[in-house]
């Protein structure tokens, strides 16, 4: 009888694609069995997410810099813990260049615009899709994105 094995993605591993501005997103394990995405971003200041909704909940994590949520005063700096419960919804904002957050989703993000209609729909799925043709698109060989 063997256990299974743990699984390593190394620092270099996996390419961070441009999301404008400077901003980057590197997309890190997606399990769409389980609805589960694990996303890495480097914000650069002023970036901004556009509102929305989590459908599941999820969790992020600070490595530098500062940003915050439009719609709360506090900060998430270096360091940082959040959680957001299924149904939270929220606008957020980088403040401070080369912001480092990475967040593990489960289901979809909503994205909403200021009257509150739905303009997206935003999951793990849809983002490994986006972030394997952005890296095609780029030159590079196919990125080992941890998967079902």
């Amino acid at each position: 009888m063997t256990a299974p094995e743990a699984v390593h993605l190394g620092r270099d591993d996996l390419p961070y694609i441009d999301i404008g501005d400077g901003s980057k997103l590197r997309v890190l394990q997606v399990k769409a069995k389980e609805g589960l995405w694990i996303v890495e971003n480097i914000f650069q200041a002023g970036y901004e997410v556009e509102t929305h909704k989590h459908t599941g909940p999820v969790w992020g994590y600070t490595r530098s810099g500062a940003w915050k949520y439009k719609e709360y005063d506090y900060v998430n700096r270096a360091g940082s813990f959040l959680y957001e419960p299924a149904g939270s919804m929220h606008t957020l904002q980088c403040i401070e260049d080369d912001t480092q957050v990475w967040f593990q989703m489960y289901g979809s993000n909503i994205n909403l615009d200021a009257d509150g209609n739905i303009t997206s729909v935003v999951d793990g799925a849809g983002t490994l899709e986006f972030y394997l043709a952005v890296c095609a698109e780029m030159g590079l060989p196919r990125p080992n994105v941890l998967v079902d």
